[in-house]
């Protein structure tokens, strides 16, 4: 266990103290998103500024960047900065057009949620269909760095970490139709760089693209690149040879047969939490998790005296070697929060750090959330901020997970 000096605000000292204390864990050199920053004043902001006007006509346009219609609120939503009923809320009273798509879209954020909340690592497995052909796969020979839609696109995730769906889209196609390769690898590079990566929207989205949860592969091809982003093969060396003019076949997919717990969950209590504070005692510190960064975490704001406690989990992030720019962002979270109250930071094992800390925290629907909590019994523990409460229902598909939450 290792006790770090709190982070002082700014990008520089952000990138200074992942650089002294962090850089053994990450898979680049150390620096921050060249767009994003991470804190609740950053977050704020960019709900205050964001309009839902043109949502439906332009969140799928790509390049140039003038054209997008995306909200870009995903990465604090993602690290609880934002909640989806909090940006719900915003959008009220928008175009009604654009306002149903966009609220569609943060239903099928929370589908993503209640669908690896139910069935957490078994997500790591085809939930319809496998790809029986598929080979792992570096990501050199997944995205072709001479087709100008993947360089760019590359580029963007690798300087950003962040992109729009739609682009997302064209490099899980071309990864599992084209390259032939494991969807779990081009995934996994998706959650090391992406500032919004999550095992629930991010492998959710995998799926639904290579067809390991969904009937119909989504497959990239010129046309998609002409028309999200107009001009963009002009400037190609292989415009006049371009490996992607015509549809790909469609890959063979074999099913993985049925999966009794997304057709109904025998526990939906376990997986949604509690619906009120549960309470076995006073606490002395309030934990924060990745999910929960937040001023208006729950458990945070009701504990405005205490101090709070983050932990840097050692062996995990060994394992994932994410990013630099994602713990950068976590980074300036904290040095905003430290401004404001108490904070501990820490690098170590969560379990032994905490371990006979009385510790006030927020439900997170992940499993590693389910797992610590359980070895550290916290003696209160905050409701999930749910847009819509996880029922027993399918969630074999988006449409019957919506009935199934009267959504």
């Amino acid at each position: 266990m290792s006790s770090l000096p709190l982070p002082q605000p700014g990008r520089v000292a952000a990138e200074q103290f992942v650089s002294d204390h962090l850089a053994h864990l990450v898979c680049d050199d150390v620096r921050g998103s060249t767009t994003f920053a991470g804190g609740q004043s950053a977050a704020d902001a960019a709900l205050a500024s964001y309009d839902v006007a043109g949502y439906a006509d332009r969140r799928n346009e790509v390049w140039p960047v003038e054209r997008r219609g995306a909200s870009r609120l995903s990465p604090y939503i993602r690290h609880g900065l934002l909640s989806l009923p909090e940006v719900w809320e915003h959008v009220a009273g928008g175009p009604s057009r654009d306002v149903t798509k966009f609220r569609d879209e943060l239903l099928w954020q929370e589908f993503s949620r209640h669908w690896y909340a139910r069935l957490g690592h078994q997500t790591r497995r085809g939930i319809r269909n496998t790809l029986p052909d598929a080979n792992g796969g570096e990501v050199s020979q997944g995205w072709p760095r001479d087709m100008a839609c993947l360089d760019s696109t590359l580029s963007e995730l690798e300087a950003d970490g962040w992109l729009v769906n739609q682009t997302r889209m064209w490099l899980a196609g071309h990864w599992s139709s084209r390259s032939h390769l494991h969807w779990q690898d081009g995934e996994d590079h998706f959650f090391r760089h992406l500032l919004d990566g999550s095992r629930a929207a991010n492998r959710l989205g995998w799926q639904w693209v290579t067809g390991a949860g969904s009937s119909k592969p989504y497959g990239l091809s010129r046309q998609q690149v002409e028309r999200r982003a107009p001009g963009r093969c002009a400037g190609c060396a292989l415009r006049n040879q371009c490996p992607i003019e015509n549809w790909p076949d469609d890959p063979t997919l074999r099913s993985t047969g049925p999966n009794p717990l997304v057709k109904s969950d025998l526990d939906p209590e376990t997986t949604a939490g509690p619906t009120s504070v549960v309470t076995h005692g006073e606490p002395d510190v309030v934990w924060l998790t990745a999910e929960s960064l937040g001023t208006h975490d729950p458990a945070l704001a009701a504990r405005p005296v205490l101090p709070a406690i983050f932990v840097f989990d050692e062996a995990l992030l060994t394992t994932l070697k994410l990013s630099s720019k994602r713990l950068i962002f976590l980074t300036e979270a904290l040095a905003e929060l430290a401004e404001e109250r108490e904070l501990e930071v820490l690098l170590g094992d969560p379990a032994d750090i905490l371990r006979g800390r009385r510790v006030a925290v927020t439900f997170a629907p992940v499993p590693g959330f389910r797992k610590r909590a359980a070895s550290l019994e916290p003696v209160e523990v905050h409701p999930w901020r749910w847009l819509r409460r996880p029922t027993s229902g399918s969630i074999a598909s988006f449409s019957a997970w919506r009935r199934s939450v009267g959504g």
